[in-house]
């Protein structure tokens, strides 16, 4: 026979964070790679922002979402969680593109790349918010 049904939302939750925190993690350095090498492309950036800046904040960004999944897996789930949190929630920083500019002023490529990143942001926030309440219990 095949393996049993997760047990629960929470189970499925559980299985789906890292999966999801990778998803996230792949489509922010997809936008954060096209933003580096377009810089000069996207409309109203401001001038001092450079290659540089992107990749290192992206960096950061990254880190914080290791350390969230390795708190989250291997020393406290609620700090875990808050971080994870915290690190999808700046996900939605890439939305600022359009307080910019307009979202037809961007290529289709860079639209897609800003939503592929929100999107993936979004899953994983959802996926955060569903542990939470058993991780908040269980403290």
């Amino acid at each position: 026979m095949g393996r049993a049904p997760l047990a629960s939302a929470g189970g499925f939750a559980a299985a789906a964070l890292p999966w999801l925190a990778l998803l996230y993690g792949a489509m922010s350095l997809v936008h954060f790679a096209h933003n580096a090498r377009y810089l000069s492309d996207y409309p109203n950036l401001p001038r001092w922002l450079s290659a540089a800046d992107v990749w290192l904040s992206w960096a950061g960004l990254a880190l914080l979402g290791v350390i969230g999944l390795v708190l989250y897996r291997h020393v406290h789930r609620i700090a875990g969680l808050a971080l994870l949190g915290a690190w999808a929630a700046l996900g939605f920083d890439g939305l600022a593109h359009y307080a910019r500019a307009p979202f037809l002023a961007h290529t289709a490529m860079m639209n897609f790349t800003i939503l592929a990143e929100v999107a993936a942001a979004a899953l994983l926030m959802a996926c955060v918010l569903a542990l939470a309440p058993p991780a908040l219990r269980r403290a």
